[in-house]
C-alpha cells in the first residue's frame, strides 16, 4: 500500500514536504498530486507525481473536475491507504472521495492560519471522514486536533555585527496565479540601494515600466541558492516564501498581501507575518511602512535550524 500526499503549490507544497519526514503514520512508499510549476518539478525531483491543472482560489469548477480524478484514482482495490493534504481547495477533491473508499485520511490546517481554519478546513469539517489538524494549540478544539507545527524546526538565532549596508537582496512573490502584489516591488525598489544586486520574483505581478528583470517563477534549487547568499529576503508573508528564508538560516522581511486591495482572496498572510515576528523568526512590515532600517534590521538577524521535532503523529 502507498501514502497520497495531496497539496497546491506554493507554501502548501513547501509545508507538506518539509511536515513529511516528521508524519508519522504513512506508508514508505508515496505519490504526489500538486500543480506542475518549476517550484514542483525542483522540489519533487525523483518523487512519483501526478500532476493536475492549477486550482485557484473559490476555483470549484477545478475542485470538481479533479474529484473525478480522484474517483478514478480510488475505484476498485485502489492502492492508497492513506492521503495526507496541506490544502488548499484541491483537499475538497481527494480527502471525501478517498475516505468514502476506506483510506485513512487527514487534513493539515496552513499554518497562515493561526486564528482558526481556512474555507477548506470549515468544509471539510463537515465531513466526517477526515482527521482535522491545526498548527496552533490555541484554537485545536475537537474536531481539530494539535500534532505540531512546520515552524518548530526553527529558532532565533545569534545577531549578526556589523551589518551596516545591504548588498545582495531577494525579492520574492510566491507563485500565486490570480493575484498581483506591484506595491511591494515598487516600495522594495524606493528602500534598497541602489547599487544592491537583486533578483526579482514576481509570480503574475506585472512589473512592466518598472527598471528590473524580473523572473515570474524560478526552479525551488535556484531561488534557494540566491537567499543563501542574500543579505536580505523581502518577500509576501507566504508560507513558502518564508519557509525558503527561514530554512537559509535568514530572518525575511515579510509584507503581508490585503485583501482590500485586491492582493489576495482574504488576510491570512498578515496572520503568519504577526505570527513570525512574534517568534522572533521575521520583521514583519506593512508596505506602506517598509524601510530601508527594517532591510537592516532583518539582515542583522539570524535563523537556526534546531534538532529534529517531535513526531507529527497523525490518528489512527
Amino acid at each position: 500500500m502507498s501514502t497520497l500526499l495531496v497539496s497546491s503549490v506554493g507554501g502548501h507544497l513547501a509545508e507538506l514536504h518539509r511536515l513529511l519526514p516528521r508524519l508519522d503514520g504513512i506508508d514508505d512508499e508515496r505519490v504526489w498530486v500538486t500543480f506542475d510549476t518549476p517550484q514542483s518539478r525542483s522540489v519533487l525531483d525523483g518523487e512519483q507525481v501526478r500532476f493536475v491543472d492549477y486550482t485557484g482560489p473559490r476555483d470549484y469548477r477545478n475542485v470538481l473536475r479533479h474529484s473525478l480524478l480522484a474517483t478514478r484514482m480510488f475505484a476498485g482495490r485502489h492502492r492508497f491507504s492513506t492521503v495526507v493534504s496541506t490544502g488548499s481547495g484541491i483537499a475538497l477533491s481527494f480527502l471525501p472521495i478517498a475516505g468514502m473508499r476506506g483510506a485513512r485520511c487527514h487534513y493539515i490546517e496552513s499554518a497562515t492560519r493561526s486564528e482558526g481554519p481556512s474555507l477548506t478546513g470549515r468544509m471539510l469539517s463537515r465531513f466526517g471522514r477526515v482527521s482535522l489538524y491545526s498548527q496552533y494549540r490555541q484554537w485545536a478544539e475537537p474536531p481539530w486536533m494539535y500534532a505540531g507545527s512546520v515552524f518548530d524546526t526553527f529558532a532565533a538565532g545569534p545577531r549578526i555585527t556589523g551589518t551596516t549596508s545591504i548588498a545582495r537582496a531577494v525579492v520574492t512573490l510566491g507563485t500565486m496565479e490570480d493575484y498581483e502584489f506591484r506595491a511591494l516591488v515598487e516600495r522594495a525598489l524606493a528602500v534598497l540601494p541602489d547599487d544592491a544586486e537583486v533578483l526579482w520574483q514576481v509570480g503574475c505581478t506585472d512589473v512592466s515600466g518598472l527598471p528590473i528583470a524580473a523572473h515570474s517563477q524560478l526552479p525551488a534549487r535556484e531561488l534557494n541558492e540566491a537567499i543563501a547568499q542574500a543579505d536580505v529576503v523581502i518577500a509576501h508573508a507566504g508560507c513558502g516564501s518564508s519557509l525558503d528564508a527561514l530554512a537559509a538560516g535568514k530572518k525575511p522581511v515579510l509584507v503581508p498581501r490585503r485583501s482590500a486591495y485586491g492582493e489576495n482572496v482574504d488576510d491570512h498572510h498578515a496572520l503568519i507575518a504577526a505570527e513570525l515576528d512574534r517568534r522572533g523568526l521575521a520583521v514583519a512590515r506593512s508596505v506602506d511602512r517598509l524601510s530601508s532600517e527594517d532591510l537592516l534590521l532583518a539582515a542583522s538577524g539570524s535563523v537556526r535550524s534546531e534538532a529534529a521535532a517531535a513526531p507529527f503523529k497523525l490518528s489512527d
